[in-house]
């Protein structure tokens, strides 16, 4: 049939059959994901050797990295930029073992786990790789924790020393927090106390005066890619924060593939004012940038009114975000100097579909890297938006990626009143959900060595096993349980909901993000935080959302019908929120993240002696949101009101 088809050819002009040609091959290319997939392969095959080479030669741990950087062409270069201060690669790694002295000299041992609890800056990353210059494990305490998740964090590291900077001391550490730490038997099982070192001015001054020490290999020797670099602890959105470890392979592939990924060049700098104690700035931000060769600009904490000054003071060409980041900076009044930077890209985790196109076009950033992953989870996934075609979805897998890596990840059917995957009452086995359809997202593990790409949770197998799931679509298999509900379009992957903000009401499954994306595009909703609660006499969860408005709006009657309106025109009439809570503080319901935190307003629900907002619902046949008290509350209680 080609040759056929050939002497036709040669009658077309060659200014038509190019063109044609090209558009076609770009058709194709698009449709199945091909020069995306052999770019996603390329860099994560290359690190995969990259770090097995390390291994092989007993230098896994990153801190060769900085090593190797400092003793090359590069020791000239900034790595680390923070305030007025900026740290070439060589006094980097000068301060990072004058850092390592200081431990060293308070007897912290190879393999200890040492708990930080500080702010962004310098310090953090000097103490951070000063204990890995020695072979020890920090463990990144939550410098927003008092009480007792303060305590519980400490203790779960099973740690003897517990450095807090000045600030976060001034807000947590109280006598009796520092009395309890020091007790005894603060850590249990007769393993003794905690010692606690405030680091202030005076302490900084001491250690940074402090002759240089590098430590001999063996101290950093025998770790393999499963072993434990540090912990980093889960977000806490519920429940009591637990310790991830976080493997040194999760540091070199992890970390290695997102520099490669979009790429850090040398003369990057890219801007983080996301919390280091938190895997995306860390791994994902300041160690990509480490292997890259490129430079780290660090904001000491995320404000709306100062990121783009921070960006601008530092040149930065790339930005991180997490959560709701983009949405907070697109909430600031328009300026005329949103454009006057230099930008070319923003990465991170959780940009919301409504704001993807407004924040690129707003402050002209031509592209947006968003990737899923999990602290503790074993792989992730990743999607590079430049021209629209992918906007809003967290990862790309086309058509060569399913044939080859395919195989280890899968979406299976979830029942949304028990949160549990569904499985077949004659094989007990799980079942993939059909294409397009929403499923939780599960990796593959090796049954027989389960360490080998998830890790768990430090000193906690309870939680560690509860997080795989066995003879899921084969007997005798093993799959790790990411706990979200995403679902797969030709390829494109999007996040839809976390298992157990996904509820039922009329009988339908009701995704929380969705709702939320369809509120977020309503002209006066700044944020939308969508949840379900309980209603007395009703079968599942009413819809609810704690809604913040644009700065000069109010719950007034004409917005409260604008957006009664939106919604029920943008949703099908099961997801439509029922009721909307007046936020005027959307960091109250955010972790240091920036991610939306559920459980409190769901707890709450819409009793109002239990709300301190003002609450309105949207009554059966009306057209609009109505105040919501005691009365009708009343109504609800006695089944005198049917929703």
């Amino acid at each position: 049939m080609a040759s056929s088809i050939l002497p036709y050819l040669g009658s077309v002009p060659l200014s038509f059959t190019v063109p044609a040609v090209a558009a076609a091959a770009s058709y194709v290319d698009a449709r199945y994901g091909i020069s995306n997939d052999w770019d996603l392969l390329g860099k994560f095959f290359s690190n995969i050797f990259k770090a097995r080479w390390n291994e092989y030669k007993d230098r896994i741990s990153v801190f060769y990295i900085l090593e190797q950087w400092a003793q090359s062409n590069r020791a000239d270069q900034a790595f680390v930029l923070y305030g007025d201060n900026s740290y070439t690669y060589k006094q980097a790694y000068e301060m990072s073992l004058r850092y390592g002295a200081w431990f060293k000299s308070k007897g912290v041992q190879p393999g200890q786990v040492i708990a930080m609890d500080f702010m962004n800056g310098d310090a953090f990353v000097f103490i951070w790789f000063g204990l890995w210059s020695i072979g020890a494990k920090p463990a990144f305490i939550n410098y927003n924790l008092t009480d007792e998740p303060l305590l519980h964090s400490v203790r779960a590291a099973g740690t003897h020393l517990l450095v807090i900077e000045e600030e976060p001391a001034q807000n947590s550490l109280t006598p009796e927090i520092k009395a309890a730490l020091e007790a005894p038997d603060f850590l249990g099982n007769g393993e003794g106390s905690t010692e606690v070192v405030v680091f202030d001015a005076a302490l900084r001054a001491h250690v940074e005066a402090l002759e240089p020490y590098r430590a001999p290999d063996e101290d950093r020797s025998g770790d393999k890619m499963p072993d434990m670099a540090n912990l980093i602890y889960t977000s806490g959105t519920t429940g009591l924060p637990k310790p991830a470890i976080v493997s040194w392979g999760k540091c070199r592939l992890g970390a290695g593939f997102i520099g490669q990924w979009l790429p850090l060049k040398q003369g990057d700098v890219v801007y983080t004012c996301m919390p280091l104690y938190h895997s995306s700035a860390a791994i994902l931000g300041v160690v990509s940038t480490l292997t890259q060769g490129s430079t780290i600009a660090i904001g000491r904490k995320f404000q709306r009114a100062g990121f783009w000054a921070d960006v601008r003071k530092h040149n930065a060409s790339v930005v991180q975000y997490v959560g709701e980041t983009c949405r907070y900076l697109l909430s600031a009044p328009e300026s005329p100097v949103d454009k006057q930077n230099r930008v070319r890209l923003a990465y991170g985790n959780g940009m919301r579909p409504d704001v993807w196109n407004k924040f690129k076009q707003r402050f002209d950033v031509a592209e947006v890297c968003e990737f899923y992953a999990a602290t503790e989870g074993p792989s992730g996934m990743w999607n590079r938006d430049v021209n629209g075609f992918s906007t809003g979805a967290v990862g790309r897998n086309g058509a060569l990626a399913k044939l080859i890596v395919g195989s280890s990840i899968a979406f299976i059917k979830l029942d949304f009143e028990t949160n549990l995957p569904v499985r077949d009452p004659k094989t007990g086995l799980c079942s993939k959900v059909a294409d397009g359809q929403p499923g939780e997202l599960i990796y593959k593990l090796d049954e027989k060595n389960i360490n080998e790409r998830f890790q768990g949770y430090y000193r906690n197998d309870g939680a560690t096993s509860k997080k795989v799931l066995r003879d899921v679509l084969v007997k005798g298999d093993a799959w790790f349980s990411t706990g979200d509900v995403l679902r797969d379009e030709d390829g494109l992957i999007y996040f839809c909901d976390r298992i157990g903000d996904t509820f039922r009401w009329k009988s339908e499954n009701v995704s929380t993000a969705e709702v939320a994306e369809v509120l977020g595009r309503a002209d006066d909703v700044a944020e939308a935080n969508v949840y379900g609660v309980e209603v007395p006499g009703h079968d599942g969860r009413a819809g609810c959302a704690a809604i913040v408005f644009h700065a000069g709006k109010s719950a007034d009657p004409v917005t409260l019908r604008k957006v009664a309106k939106h919604v029920t025109k943008g949703l099908p009439r099961y997801a439509v929120p029922l009721f909307l809570r007046m936020s005027t503080d959307a960091d109250a319901n955010t972790t240091g993240t920036n991610k939306q935190q559920k459980t409190h307003l769901r707890d709450q629900g819409v009793d109002p002696s239990k709300v301190p907002e003002d609450l309105f619902w949207l009554r059966p046949g009306s057209d609009t949101y109505e105040k919501f008290g005691e009365r009708e509350w009343k109504l609800l209680v006695a089944g005198e009101a049917k929703l």
